[in-house]
């Protein structure tokens, strides 16, 4: 017979989200959508998880103005307050969905858009749903300045061979490639490791990589 579950553990996981939601809200580089003023970023990560790998972008670029997008702010916001421990001040979090890009920037105003590991959605009537679909890269097009560049890190290759086909069927031109990215010579700015990414590659696999232009 199994164990029964005890319904206070519900509650205490429940208490630790509102708390976690509660953080983004009191945080003052968080931004919810309603909250955002569109304008003009730098550099923007897309599905940024906890964004640590953008708020160690954010630390060597103070220059630069970067946003880290995702859809949960119960992550978003471990890297809000790393950068403020950090007191790091160009960098903001901001909670919207993938569809909601154009609604965050200004058109033609980004110069580096990044896609971390982006959920692979393996079955063909989710490939809509892919972050790399040609829905999806239209909208990267529209908000990428025209020297601007798209990145994209993944750890599942069926998924970045797909994201290829994708780039180069909407005649994106694929300017750095790597399936191994951290042996590769590329700049070290690309192998800076996400929360997810440190998970795994210990167990040996190996992180694919792109840049990829109009």
């Amino acid at each position: 017979m199994s164990e029964l579950l005890n319904p206070d553990d519900f509650v205490i996981v429940r208490r630790r989200k509102k708390y976690r939601f509660a953080k983004f809200a009191n945080a003052k580089n968080c931004f919810e959508l309603n909250e955002w003023e569109k304008k003009a970023v730098d550099v923007v990560e897309l599905g940024a998880g906890t964004a640590f790998f953008l708020v160690e972008l954010a630390r060597r670029y103070p220059e630069k103005t970067f946003a880290a997008v995702d859809v949960k702010a119960d992550r978003l916001q471990r890297g809000a307050y790393e950068a403020l421990e950090q007191n790091i001040t160009n960098i903001v979090f901001i909670k919207a969905r993938a569809d909601q890009l154009d609604e965050l920037f200004e058109k033609q105003s980004i110069e580096r858009l990044w896609l971390t590991f982006a959920d692979p959605f393996p079955r063909d009537r989710s490939a809509r749903r892919r972050m790399t679909h040609p829905i999806f890269l239209k909208k990267y097009e529209a908000l990428l300045q025209e020297t601007g560049s798209f990145y994209v890190k993944h750890d599942n290759p069926a998924f970045f061979a797909w994201s290829l086909e994708q780039l180069v069927a909407e005649n994106w031109h694929i300017r750095e490639l790597s399936f191994d990215l951290h042996e590769s010579e590329l700049p070290n700015d690309y192998k800076i490791i996400t929360s997810y990414e440190e998970r795994w590659l210990d167990e040996g696999r190996k992180t694919n990589f792109a840049r990829a232009t109009k």
